[in-house]
């Protein structure tokens, strides 16, 4: 009788023997990473940072490799067919998506940081938040007029951040040919606000 290839049978993978599988360990034995639904692998978390709010945590993703990988995977393939020259994200856990989906889809990765934490000469962008500013920059180097570019996020809320992004990369000279997200919270109309620009998102919560 055959078992998966570097499953050691009896052993559900991510388990350690002698313990209790636990939700994550049980819905990633019953499914394929192919197959896995990655709403499994988000929890919702009432009143969290404040009162009234419902947080997605989507840290149980990333716990498990193959729900990452699958998450990767299907951003990957929604844009295998687009000529992407760069793939950018601002810190922090936009770099947990794009650093990986830029390898797959063979293009390169650049950081939009917060001031101060980049070395060279900076293009920068002020935006405007529900109390006060902010601002983010990029390597004046780090893209070139004309590029293509695909912009990634772990989670669309209201879309100021990633608005901010497809003006520095504008402001570069380059194109916006997409705004990526692992999570979008409909309700909060991020999508609106970074339109013309495409918006796709693996999951979507009002």
């Amino acid at each position: 009788m055959g078992h998966t290839p570097g499953h050691t049978p009896g052993h559900t993978p991510g388990h350690t023997p002698g313990q209790s599988p636990g939700l994550w360990d049980i819905l990633l034995f019953m499914s394929t990473p192919a197959e896995l639904d990655l709403s499994n692998y988000i929890r919702s978390i009432p009143d969290f940072p404040k009162q009234g709010i419902l947080f997605r945590d989507i840290t149980p993703l990333l716990r498990c490799p193959e729900a990452f990988q699958a998450a990767v995977d299907q951003l990957a393939a929604h844009y295998r067919d687009v000529k992407v020259d760069i793939v950018a994200a601002a810190e922090a856990r936009g770099f947990l998506f794009a650093a990986p989906l830029a390898l797959q889809i063979g293009a390169g990765f650049v950081p939009v940081r917060k001031p101060g934490k980049l070395p060279f000469d900076t293009h920068s962008f002020n935006y405007d938040l529900e109390y006060g500013t902010d601002t983010l920059e990029v390597h004046i180097d780090g893209i070139d007029p004309g590029q293509n570019v695909l912009l990634v996020d772990d989670l669309l809320a209201t879309g100021g951040t990633m608005e901010a992004c497809c003006r520095l990369v504008e402001r570069a000279g380059a194109r916006v040919i997409g705004c990526a997200f692992l999570v979008e919270l409909t309700g909060l109309g991020g999508a609106k606000r970074i339109a013309p620009h495409e918006t796709f998102s693996l999951l979507k919560y009002p």
